[in-house]
């Protein structure tokens, strides 16, 4: 259980990677433009500096998470644990934030705290089965 839940947070680390790519390197285009439901290049522009700074607490967020796996890797359990748990809490709470507060974007929500949830849960279980 332990590993399924590196792997699926691990997973919403990835997907929040994407989203930084998406907000703070190609938010004017048209990739980023269609998934963010933005119309016009003038609104894309007016948003740019507030969905750069956006992404990059999606990146922060990933990188807890992947510094987590990693020390859990490396012997480290309690503080892997805890990076996890910490990184993959906060998508989790950005999703339901969004959910509740867009519930138009609920699709949307779910990919963002859908793996991160469901790996805490794994990996809880599978520290509280050791």
């Amino acid at each position: 259980m332990i590993v399924a839940g590196l792997v699926l947070a691990g997973l919403g680390g990835l997907i929040h990677v994407y989203i930084w790519v998406l907000e703070s390197l190609v938010w004017t285009g048209p990739r980023a433009r269609a998934t963010f439901g933005i119309r016009s290049d003038e609104e894309a522009q007016l948003t740019r500096a507030l969905a750069f700074n956006q992404g990059f607490y999606n990146l922060f967020l990933a990188l807890a998470v992947f510094a987590g796996i990693v020390a859990f890797a490396a012997g480290a359990a309690a503080v892997g644990a805890t990076l996890v748990f910490a990184g993959a809490g906060m998508m989790v709470g950005a999703g339901l934030v969004l959910l509740l507060s867009s519930p138009s974007k609920a699709r949307a929500a779910l990919i963002q705290l859908g793996p991160p949830l469901l790996g805490v849960v794994a990996l809880w279980i599978g520290l509280a089965t050791v």
